[in-house]
């Protein structure tokens, strides 16, 4: 099988959420649950940690990644494209060990719900489909056709024009959203084309309830509202 390594990226600072990335979930740091879930994987090879925070950067070793080194700083603000830390990652591994896998698996800290069987899902689907890239999404809700921009006089207008008159959901097109959970790329074209979702992606679907987003305290709140009354969820994992 071609080579899957699993990268997981998280910076140190975060103006929305201060500290999201070591905010306890469960009993442990919120980024222990993507590195635990990447290694109890069985399709990929390594588990990688890119930081520019040394807290996270122990924390993350303590919890059995490798995180061979400090992204630097620049790469690390607020207005840093998220595409320059995988492109570092793969320049840092050409640079220093002298090759690159053929697929980065690219996970982040804030999609703690995502479970080992989906990236091995995703990787298998990667390998079958020999696919430059595959991408988790969920179902969009609400719908992008029940969706509403605001004129210039302040009243609504549809966001996206549609010909069908009444919309039930069952008259509407498939639709689905990038969840965040899991980017799996050929290094080649991350490299060449500078995008997690090229031309030619394929989606991996994940149900709602596995593609929760942490985007601040109350989306916290909520993962660890799901852990408690999940009972069957952690041996699911």
């Amino acid at each position: 099988m071609p080579e899957a390594l699993a990268l997981v990226t998280a910076r140190g600072g975060s103006k929305g959420f201060p500290g999201k990335n070591l905010a306890p979930l469960g009993g442990k740091p919120l980024i222990a649950w993507t590195i635990q879930c990447a290694l109890q994987s069985r399709r990929v090879s390594r588990v990688l940690v890119s930081t520019d925070d040394e807290a996270i950067a122990r924390v993350s070793r303590d919890f059995g990644a490798e995180v061979p080194f400090l992204r630097p700083t620049e790469l690390a603000r607020d207005d840093s494209p998220h595409i320059l830390s995988a492109l570092h990652a793969l320049e840092w591994l050409a640079e220093r060990e002298g090759t690159v896998p053929e697929y980065l698996v690219l996970l982040q800290p804030t999609s703690p719900l995502r479970a080992p069987k989906d990236i091995d899902a995703v990787v298998d689907l990667a390998y079958a489909k020999n696919a430059i890239a595959v991408v988790s999404v969920v179902e969009a809700k609400p719908h992008p056709y029940k969706t509403y921009g605001l004129a210039e006089d302040g009243t609504l207008v549809d966001l996206v024009p549609s010909s069908i008159a009444y919309r039930r959901r069952q008259d509407l097109p498939p639709a689905f959203a990038d969840n965040g959970a899991i980017y799996m790329n050929r290094s080649d074209s991350l490299l060449r084309e500078r995008t997690f979702i090229p031309v030619g992606s394929i989606p991996y679907r994940m149900p709602p309830e596995r593609s929760l987003d942490i985007d601040s305290a109350w989306d916290l709140q909520l993962a660890e509202f799901f852990l408690r009354m999940s009972g069957s969820w952690e041996a699911s994992r």
